[in-house]
């Protein structure tokens, strides 16, 4: 009995309930997750704005110096190019302007050299103009023009190369024939058949000689 009486005392527990969640806070959570991705979705998107507009700046600023930079570098070779096509023209001129000296150059030469022949050229049509004269007058005649054509050389500075008992120079001599001497130095000229001109170290003609092996 007591057995029975203890039974009856033990009262069963309540089962324990699960917690439910109301169903409009659940759905203030799913409206709060949304914006939350709407807000970081904004955010990204602010982003990629700013971000694709500085690119977009950077880019003009690119564009605008290459611009700048071809222009700086076109007017650089226009520059270029105008002073090219002034430094060919003052080039052509002065080629023009040297080869007009050089010709007058060497007419005043020429001219002056010729001067200085004339009165030989002078006396030779007088010597040949006389019909009746001796043969010392002719000689004598002969022997003036020749040393009026010295003293022509010699105003010209044109001297006379190639003296018999000259050592031989193949700078200034043209040997044209050689003989076997014993009297004289070897390379030695023992004949002059034409003389030899120069001014100064400018060779007009070669002396022929003949030179003594």
């Amino acid at each position: 009995m007591a057995i029975e009486e203890e039974k009856k005392d033990v009262q069963p527990q309540d089962p324990v309930q699960e917690e439910t969640v109301p169903e409009e806070c659940a759905e203030c959570a799913e409206n709060e997750e949304q914006a939350d991705d709407a807000s970081q979705e904004g955010e990204e998107t602010t982003r990629e704005k700013k971000l694709e507009q500085k690119w977009k700046k950077k880019l003009e600023t690119a564009e605008n110096l290459s611009k700048l930079e071809l222009e700086k570098a076109n007017a650089e070779t226009q520059k270029a190019r105008e002073q090219l096509v002034r430094l060919a023209a003052e080039y052509e001129n002065f080629r023009k302007r040297s080869e007009r000296e050089k010709q007058a150059i060497h007419a005043d030469a020429t001219a002056g050299a010729v001067s200085e022949l004339l009165t030989v050229a002078d006396n030779l049509e007088r010597a040949l103009a006389q019909k009746d004269c001796s043969l010392e007058d002719l000689r004598r005649g002969v022997e003036m023009v020749m040393n009026q054509l010295q003293a022509a050389f010699r105003k010209l500075d044109v001297e006379e190369m190639g003296q018999v008992g000259d050592p031989f120079d193949p700078n200034i001599h043209n040997a044209i024939s050689h003989i076997e001497d014993e009297s004289v130095e070897e390379n030695t000229i023992v004949q002059v058949f034409e003389k030899g001109y120069r001014i100064g170290d400018k060779v007009i003609r070669h002396a022929m000689v003949q030179v003594a092996n």
